[in-house]
Order: C-alpha cells, then structure tokens, then sequence
C-alpha cells in the first residue's frame, strides 16, 4: 500500500529536479520512488553482507586446499 509523505526542499531545487525528470519523460514522484527503492535495497544489502562476513568467520579449511574432485566426492 503507498502511502503519501511530505518533504521539505528549496523551491528552486524542486523545480529543477522536476525539470529534469520532465526532461527524461518521468515526474519527481517517480525519481524520488526509484531513489528510494534504491537506498532501502543497499542497506539490506550492506546488513547481507556484513552477516555472511560473520559466518564466514565460523567456517576454515584450516589452511588446507582442496581440488574440484575431492570437493564433490561422494561419501
């Protein structure tokens, strides 16, 4: 469900990113909408990313190599 939310700017700022976005064939509405997508995705991604860096923390080889045979060998 959308919900409407208000912003504060300089006038002269918002007429010229509504220019811009008019100049794309696009609204400031929809700029603002993508933006947004945008920053709530990298900080879920930023969150993903620092929880497989924990994990990786728990699993070691111990220093040891292994080769593509040995890794999927069946036991």
């Amino acid at each position: 469900m959308a919900r409407n939310i208000t912003f504060t700017a300089d006038e002269a700022l918002i007429e010229a990113a509504r220019e811009a976005a008019r100049a794309e064939n696009t609204t400031l509405n929809e700029q603002f909408r993508l933006w947004l997508e945008t920053y709530a995705r990298k900080r879920q991604a930023d969150k993903a990313m620092e929880t497989l860096a924990r994990i990786r923390g728990y699993a070691s080889s111990g220093g040891q190599k292994f080769t593509r045979e040995a890794m999927n060998e069946r036991r």
